[in-house]
């Protein structure tokens, strides 16, 4: 199974990125699973929240919250304190961060007119994720957004995919993210 835990602000499209991610894999034909829930404190606008995705090739009964990650995906890079410990961590910054993949979400959005970081962040993950290819991807994406906002958010997927896979080898695992 491969756990996703989504940290990000109510308003970011963490949840919404969580749902595109299962859509996606389930997407790639039969015998696959996912699920997709959030975790909300004081629901408002602004406040830090968790979404968690699990993959499987099995049926998924366990419902509770994710505690060993295989990806930590920041939407929102204020909120990273360290990096994960079980495994590689995916951060929205413009900056490199020690121990984590960075990719400036934010830029690739409002390049594409995109008032949250979400499917940004969606596409860097799928450039790690070995179990989903990229036209999943965007069948997931698909699933969950109007037609309205599809282009627009398929191309920032593709661009944070793309930015990501021109660094070279991407890590799949946390020993190979740290120095």
């Amino acid at each position: 199974m491969v756990q996703v835990l989504w940290r990000g602000r109510g308003g970011q499209g963490a949840f919404t990125a969580a749902r595109m991610l299962g859509a996606a894999y389930i997407s790639g034909g039969g015998g696959r699973f996912a699920l997709a829930f959030p975790s909300f404190g004081p629901e408002r606008r602004g406040a830090p929240m968790s979404a968690f995705t699990k993959l499987s090739g099995a049926p998924i009964h366990a419902r509770n919250e994710i505690r060993a990650p295989d990806f930590t995906v920041y939407l929102d890079g204020t909120l990273f304190t360290a990096p994960s410990e079980t495994g590689v961590t995916l951060v929205n910054s413009p900056h490199p961060v020690k121990g984590a993949v960075t990719v400036d979400a934010w830029r690739i959005a409002a390049d594409h007119k995109l008032p949250t970081p979400n499917t940004a962040m969606l596409g860097a993950l799928a450039a790690l994720l070995d179990e989903i290819a990229p036209e999943e991807t965007e069948r997931g994406v698909a699933s969950v957004l109007p037609p309205r906002l599809l282009a627009r958010n398929l191309d920032a997927v593709s661009a944070a995919r793309e930015e990501l896979r021109s660094r070279g080898p991407l890590p799949r695992e946390r020993s190979e993210v740290l120095p």
